[in-house]
């Protein structure tokens, strides 16, 4: 990372805005689902608190629309931050204004606070100055930690650094670094393997890394379409016609490269993608008429995962199937699996693959799992981010 870390700038005794990524998953009573995201971020908050800070942490959480919903407010997370530190974290009614402006001036050090869902105020998504100017009257520093939502240019992320000095905290430092390192300096042979529902979604990325890779893996419901591209019979499967043009200049560039881009030889397929819905598995040159793909078949999954088990480092973004429903996730299973074995470098690019991975239990077996998925996809498309662009350089 070419740019100021939370160790570069003296944070001792100082009012620190930290803007965490705390858009947890939330089950039918409200409670938290999966805390990984608030424990990602105990490194910093650790950090800060041995240096006596007063830490203000301010996340989203959801898509309340510039509105205050009950449901979507932030004393869950609170809670369930307090229990993890083991020590109090208030919840604020607010996130500016002068009751949370005394709240925060009469923090102690290494104390926390935690400010009330930033997207209750319009402001926040607009990136209007003046509300990312009352947030940053809290605080003499600021630290992005909110990999996930580094890609969107909202007041929290790309606002406030214009009223403070900002740096990235040690979650952000590590996500930004081990994409650059993947893609920079890989040890090969280096793969992707990309699923998911749309090509139209991944499309930036395969562009940017059929050049980086020695091997792409394409399944999941996008593999229609490349599928299609090749004369297949695809059913009713969804086949993105706009980017058929894209996907056959895709192919062409991997055969003028020699990069072997291996799809799917045979699918489970289902007559709809309900619960209950009849399934078989099928060639990919017998699929029925009016049949979808939902997953890939067994000979699928032995190529993939014998590909992968000859890789030193491999790159997993989308789902290979429906994994939602058992009947359609021995697919993303079986490649969680591998990656889960792998001898070398396993990278998880966030989003429903990390869904993926954290339902099979495989989340500490891989070498890094993201916590943002558009963020992980713009990074993986050779994009900038403007929440870390936002920051200070280094050697500023």
């Amino acid at each position: 990372m070419r740019k100021q870390t939370i160790h570069d700038i003296d944070v001792r005794e100082k009012r620190v805005l930290v803007r965490t990524d705390y858009n947890v998953p939330l089950d039918d009573h409200g409670a938290i689902a999966d805390d990984a995201r608030i424990r990602a971020t105990l490194p910093t908050i650790h950090y800060l608190e041995e240096k006596g800070a007063r830490i203000v942490l301010c996340s989203h959480l959801d898509r309340p629309g510039g509105e205050v919903v009950e449901k979507l407010r932030l004393e869950p997370v609170a809670r369930r931050l307090s229990d993890l530190i083991d020590q109090p974290v208030p919840a604020l009614p607010d996130c500016i204004g002068p009751e949370v402006e005394k709240a925060v001036s009469e923090m102690k050090e290494g104390a926390l606070v935690l400010l009330e869902n930033l997207r209750f105020h319009p402001g926040e998504k607009a990136n209007e100055p003046a509300f990312a100017e009352q947030l940053s009257r809290l605080a003499e520093i600021f630290v992005n930690d909110a990999f996930g939502v580094c890609h969107r240019a909202h007041a929290s992320v790309v606002g406030v650094p214009h009223y403070l000095p900002a740096v990235a905290g040690i979650l952000l430092q590590k996500e930004v670094d081990v994409f650059s390192n993947v893609l920079e300096d890989p040890e090969r042979p280096f793969a992707a393997v990309s699923g998911g529902a749309k090509v139209s979604d991944k499309l930036g990325i395969l562009d940017n890394i059929i050049t980086k890779v020695d091997l792409l893996l394409i399944g999941g419901g996008m593999a229609a379409t490349f599928l299609k591209s090749r004369g297949y019979d695809v059913g009713a499967s969804r086949v993105e016609e706009a980017q058929m043009d894209s996907v056959k200049k895709l192919e062409e560039t991997a055969k003028f490269l020699s990069i072997n881009l291996v799809l799917p030889r045979d699918v489970v397929v289902a007559e709809t993608l309900e619960a209950d819905a009849r399934t078989r598995t099928v060639p990919v040159s017998e699929i029925p008429e009016g049949w979808v793909i939902a997953d890939i078949g067994p000979a699928a999954i032995e190529d993939f995962t014998r590909e992968i088990s000859r890789c030193r480092t491999v790159i997993w973004n989308g789902p290979m199937g429906v994994f939602e429903n058992p009947k359609f996730a021995a697919g993303t299973r079986q490649i969680a699996t591998a990656l889960a074995s792998l001898d070398g470098t396993a990278v998880i690019g966030g989003g429903s693959t990390a869904e993926a991975v954290a339902a099979f239990g495989l989340t500490d077996r891989m070498t890094h799992v993201s916590t943002g998925g558009g963020a992980a996809l713009t990074l993986l498309a050779g994009k900038s981010l403007p929440g870390v662009e936002a920051l200070l350089d280094a050697g500023a």
